[in-house]
């Protein structure tokens, strides 16, 4: 006997969408074109457009990096950065001043004044850290849709503190489990609309993949043609870890980057730091010479008789020369610890089931840029 079951007959299973690689469709001479043209503009505006140009960089890299044939979108602004920093800004140099006139006043405390405000900025800073990501990921948008992220800064800094003096106490081998835990943290609270995101990198992993590296840090240390290798290496083995752990509900990412794919961009970063360094020296001696030959004195009365310390011309050749120096030095460091690092991170870089993300609800916020502003002023942002 047999029958046959009421209603349409059911579609077969779908198939598994196969593996997506992200590409990146970026011209490295327009990137080139538009970092050169920022360090112009932050010599002319005294620094204040690097706000616009950051802005201008993440749009880059996002809208090139496509993901199933589309690319995030960023719609972050230069102003919002600007008043962040601002605002950021108005509450650290009052402490700033406080701690120095505390110090004052506390002379006999001398030998440890310093140790309080490390303590506090270092909190401070992972704090920064943490709502800064947060701005940068509810201003990214990809297929219509808005990451998003929750949590608590302020319990993030407190982790990180703790997980912090563990590091140090075991002399940096307590760092892989200090990356898990707070990656742990951070991906629990991030999301793509309703997708929630997390992280399943173990410390253990990371530790197996890097320990040769902790056991050479030490040479490293002492040896400056070989630190770069470390270092590269090191950065590598993480960024791999980093990506293979990342997870939006059933969506996962995997990495292929291979220790040594680094190693190349750290070295042309020191060839032309040494390159820029020569030509800095020689725009030196030659603002020198031109300015003893004003005065009518050979080079030896020139600084025998400290006049160098009182030229004007001197002092505004030479601010402007450091001034070129360290915006030149920036535009090597964007292009190739920015750019090139990013091209060679998403080439190793495939997502799996990104059907997964086909049908989310856009959910979250918008954040205040003020954790950005906390980043740039500590020093410590990132892309």
């Amino acid at each position: 006997m047999s029958w046959t079951p009421l209603g349409p007959p059911q579609p077969p299973p779908q198939p598994a969408p196969p593996p997506m690689p992200v590409a990146f469709s970026g011209n490295r001479k327009e990137f080139f074109r538009l970092v050169a043209r920022g360090a112009g503009l932050e010599l002319v505006t005294v620094g204040f457009y690097r706000f616009w140009l950051t802005t201008d960089i993440r749009r880059h890299l996002w809208s090139n990096s496509q993901i199933d044939g589309d690319a995030p979108e960023y719609t972050g602004r230069g102003k919002e950065l600007l008043i962040g920093f601002l605002v950021a800004l108005a509450i650290l140099v009052p402490i700033y001043l406080g701690y120095f006139l505390i110090g004052i006043e506390a002379e006999h405390l001398k030998a440890f004044a310093s140790l309080p405000l490390v303590a506090f900025f270092y909190l401070f800073g992972q704090f920064a850290i943490y709502r800064a990501r947060r701005y940068r990921l509810t201003r990214t948008v990809w297929r219509g849709v808005r990451f998003w992220m929750s949590g608590s800064g302020w319990v993030y800094a407190l982790k990180a503190s703790l997980w912090g003096v563990l590091v140090v106490i075991t002399l940096g081998l307590a760092l892989p489990w200090r990356e898990a835990a707070l990656e742990r943290y951070k991906m629990r609270h991030s999301y793509y609309g309703d997708l929630q995101g997390s992280f399943e990198g173990r410390g253990w992993e990371f530790f197996k993949r890097g320990w040769w590296l902790w056991v050479l840090m030490p040479f490293a240390l002492y040896s400056t043609i070989f630190a770069p290798f470390a270092y590269a290496a090191f950065k590598a083995v993480e960024w791999r870890w980093w990506l293979s752990g990342i997870r939006f509900g059933e969506v996962r990412l995997e990495s292929t980057l291979r220790r040594g794919a680094l190693i190349g961009l750290y070295w042309k970063v020191i060839g032309w730091v040494v390159l820029l360094g020569v030509v800095f020296a020689a725009y030196l001696a030659l603002c020198t010479l031109l300015v003893a030959s004003m005065d009518g004195s050979s080079i030896a009365d020139f600084f025998r008789t400290e006049a160098f310390a009182k030229s004007i011309p001197l002092i505004v050749l030479l601010g402007i020369g450091y001034l070129a120096f360290a915006l030149a030095l920036n535009v090597v460091l964007r292009v190739y610890l920015m750019r090139d690092l990013w091209v060679r991170m998403l080439s190793s870089t495939t997502v799996h089931n990104i059907g997964a993300a086909a049908n989310v609800t856009a959910r979250g916020e918008l954040a205040n840029a003020l954790g950005e502003g906390f980043a740039d002023g500590l020093d410590v942002g990132g892309f």
